[in-house]
């Protein structure tokens, strides 16, 4: 049985790549993929991959709907959360935004997925930029490195 992967973020350098592993890894890949205001060019990190194996819809993080349909259609067995406003400066230029789509978009996919697809294995991405400059005293960061 071939193993279905939804990918929030997939059209990013990091997107890309997860798709491009777990299409060798014999997966069906399905991503969301935030309209912007300028279309060209937003998906070249994967226009080699889709019909190839990944198929990807309009919809983003704060669009309960656009997760709704998608989860509720593909029943993904895995789901990787990639998509986030990941810019340190404009997180700082913008705050309100990068909370709500880091966190509140991660509860609206969390809550999507528990009412369709509650067996499917989540991966949720961050940064080190949380912890800051604090490491462990071996000089790494860890998840339980105080932040």
């Amino acid at each position: 049985m071939i193993k279905k992967a939804f990918i929030t973020g997939i059209n990013g350098q990091d997107g890309s790549y997860l798709a491009e592993y777990l299409l060798g890894k014999d997966y069906k890949v399905y991503g969301i993929v935030r309209r912007n205001s300028i279309a060209e060019h937003q998906e070249s990190r994967i226009d080699h991959l889709v019909g190839n194996g990944v198929e990807t819809e309009y919809g983003d993080l704060l669009d309960v709907s656009s997760l709704e349909r998608m989860l509720g259609t593909i029943k993904p067995d895995e789901i990787y959360n990639i998509g986030a406003q990941s810019h340190v400066r404009i997180s700082f230029d913008i705050p309100q935004f990068t909370v709500q789509t880091n966190a509140l978009g991660l509860l609206n996919l969390l809550e999507s997925m528990r009412q369709h697809c509650p067996k499917a294995k989540v991966y949720q991405a961050s940064s080190s930029e949380m912890f800051g400059s604090s490491v462990d005293e071996d000089g790494y960061q860890r998840e339980s490195t105080p932040m």
